[in-house]
């Protein structure tokens, strides 16, 4: 039995229609990739007996053309129409920081009105934590410099305002990158709005130096992101070699959140997650320490 010919309001079928359509109908903005590359890694320090402080690091890129020539960026560039927007992430990272073959997890899409002055841009946001000792990072293609940063995010301010169905929560966040004798620094305003079960969040930037475009806002929503899923999944142990100690661990989970945390509450909520070995650290200068490794099975417990 033959299906029906299905025609529209107009008496055409799907390959008719297809065959006429002009694609110049509609205004059609310009695709993006913006990547957001996170590591920890161990702070520069005198004492060899002290376990090395840990700081989260964003790679960034200095922009060698314009707009924004001579800024600071994070890796990305323009989608091609023959290429889906994961191989366009994979091709500007290899292009402009020679990182190849890296697993990324889509953050976010950006698509305020006059975000890029040269047009309409829509950016899709890509996040990954890495160990940075395992790539090779250099500038390329439009890049003028490729730098790893470390990073920083702290709230300034926080102010609650009622409304008649709901409230209102401002808060101000302070963005610092460093490396060296360069800072790069960002006020970004996120404020959300609570009416009943409507929660709407808008994101501004009060004030920016050395970083292009709106890149603070993309910045301050993954770093909050990585906090979040921080507390709920195993995306740490992608920062860990096969063998470490729970003070490291604790280390990067409280460098990733900002803040101290208790090693018995620490340890107990990490159990599952790790399995213990019969190795210990040989470090001079430390008293050995047992060594654990990442159960990929912990969410069976």
């Amino acid at each position: 039995m033959t299906e029906p010919i299905i025609r529209d309001h107009n008496g055409l079928t799907e390959e008719e229609f297809l065959q006429s359509y002009d694609a110049g109908i509609y205004e059609r903005p310009s695709v993006t990739v913006d990547m957001l590359i996170f590591t920890v890694c161990d702070k520069q320090q005198a004492n060899y007996r002290k376990l090395p402080e840990k700081a989260l690091q964003l790679l960034l890129i200095k922009r060698g053309e314009h707009p924004c020539l001579g800024q600071w960026a994070l890796p990305g560039g323009f989608v091609s129409v023959r290429e889906s927007i994961e191989e366009a992430a994979q091709r500007e990272l290899k292009s402009e920081a020679n990182i190849d073959n890296l697993y990324m997890e889509q953050l976010f899409t950006w698509g305020d009105v006059g975000r890029d002055p040269r047009t309409r841009v829509i950016s899709s946001s890509y996040m990954a934590l890495v160990d940075r000792t395992a790539l090779d990072v250099k500038a390329g293609d439009d890049a003028e410099d490729a730098r790893w940063f470390e990073a920083g995010c702290q709230m300034l301010q926080e102010k609650r305002t009622m409304l008649q169905d709901g409230y209102e929560l401002e808060r101000l966040i302070q963005i610092t990158l460093s490396h060296e004798e360069e800072r790069l620094t960002a006020t970004v305003k996120v404020t959300t709005t609570f009416c009943g079960r409507i929660k709407q969040v808008r994101r501004d930037i009060v004030d920016s130096h050395g970083l292009a475009f709106d890149h603070a806002k993309i910045i301050e929503y993954a770093i909050g992101r990585l906090r979040n899923k921080i507390e709920y999944t195993d995306i740490a142990f992608h920062l860990m070699p096969p063998l470490f100690t729970l003070s490291e661990l604790q280390q990067v989970y409280e460098v990733i959140l900002g803040k101290e945390l208790l090693a018995a509450a620490f340890r107990r909520k990490l159990a599952p997650m790790v399995t213990e070995t019969n190795e210990f650290t040989r470090d001079a200068g430390h008293r050995p320490s047992k060594l654990y490794r990442f159960n990929p099975n912990w969410e069976n417990h």
